[in-house]
């Protein structure tokens, strides 16, 4: 760890739905409260889960529910810490100014897959994962395939403002995170996915102290407000 002029610095691997909140605030908050800094790594679940077993350290990590079950069974993080922090579901965006449409029913969802030029979507991401099962599904995958825009990882609204495709699917919060988007509406429920996220202190963590003061203001009314206003809803 690094120490600054007024305290610490605190790395943190995080999952990306959670980046609008944190962004938007519960950093911000922190370091005015304690005089630390916050260093995050903004990576889908799927590469911090990588990361960890390659050996990598870090003092906090968020990440979805099920990841972090793992990672306690593993004696990777210190399960006192734990909290649940926030509820994400997925959702569809288009370009700011373009056409929004309908995606509230199963059919409808489908049809504006079928009917866009090409939809972006992540494969190393959770929601990406999903959706590749969703269009499995819906009988369309062969067809949304052939003309998807895929990234590794990131956020897939970044394709919408490139012009490389017209359609994006991501977490809510991610898709909020990129200007110059507009989110059409959620997946129909019953192809909805809610992903719980964790945080916790990794057992190796030399900033206990500093990083016990981060994870109390996760659930504080500060951070509550960022949530919502990110496109996620508290735990």
């Amino acid at each position: 760890m690094t120490t600054t002029a007024s305290g610490v610095t605190l790395k943190i691997l995080s999952g990306l739905a959670v980046r609008g909140a944190f962004e938007g605030g519960i950093i911000a908050d922190y370091e005015a409260r304690t005089g630390n800094r916050i260093d995050v790594a903004w990576v889908p679940t799927t590469l911090i889960m990588s990361k960890v077993a390659a050996g990598e350290q870090a003092d906090v990590l968020v990440l979805i529910r099920d990841a972090m079950d793992k990672l306690v069974s593993e004696g990777k993080v210190d399960p006192a810490t734990r909290m649940e922090v926030a509820h994400s579901r997925l959702g569809v965006a288009v370009p700011r100014g373009a056409a929004h449409p309908p995606v509230g029913t199963v059919d409808e969802f489908r049809a504006a897959l079928l009917g866009a030029r090409s939809v972006a979507y992540s494969r190393a991401g959770a929601s990406g994962i999903h959706f590749e099962s969703v269009i499995d599904r819906l009988g369309i995958g062969d067809e949304v395939r052939r003309r998807a825009t895929v990234i590794p990882s990131g956020f897939t609204a970044e394709k919408l403002v490139t012009g490389e495709a017209d359609l994006a699917v991501q977490q809510v919060s991610e898709l909020l995170v990129v200007d110059g988007i507009e989110v059409v509406g959620k997946y129909p429920e019953e192809l909805q996915q809610v992903s719980s996220f964790s945080a916790a202190l990794m057992t190796g963590s030399t900033q206990r102290a500093a990083a016990e003061a981060f994870l109390a203001g996760l659930n504080s009314e500060t951070a509550r407000a960022a949530y919502l206003a990110s496109g996620v809803d508290p735990a």
